[in-house]
């Protein structure tokens, strides 16, 4: 039975530019995707954060263009906290997930890793 499951994911862009954004969100979502083996109509809402010096496009475009059209999704800006990862985009979702939460993957990419080494995406 699927149980409601929060999945966490990060990854830094390359530049505060729409195409950048876009490829950088692009490439976490399918990762989230994949790891955690989400079906079609699993996923429930969305909510995007963006570090101050990132805003160029909106990373919920990047879900769109994936087809996400009938996902609720949010974006907002991250604290501006001093020497925090610069150009990140962070990733809040909520899915029906047959798996218990032990074994749900939060992926971190790029830069972002070291936000989280504890979890060792590669």
């Amino acid at each position: 039975m699927p149980s409601v499951r929060a999945i966490r994911g990060a990854t830094q862009v390359e530049a505060d530019t729409p195409a950048a954004i876009a490829d950088a969100t692009t490439e976490l979502l399918r990762a989230m995707l994949a790891d955690n083996r989400l079906v079609d109509g699993a996923l429930i809402d969305a909510v995007f954060t963006t570090t101050p010096d990132l805003h160029a496009a909106y990373p919920a475009e990047a879900a769109r263009a994936l087809g996400w059209h009938d996902v609720p999704m949010l974006c907002v800006q991250e604290m501006d906290v001093t020497g925090a990862l610069p150009r990140c985009v962070r990733v809040l979702l909520h899915a029906e997930l047959p798996a218990p939460r032990r074994d749900v993957h939060h992926v971190y990419l790029r830069g972002a890793r070291a936000l989280r080494p504890d979890l060792g995406n590669d």
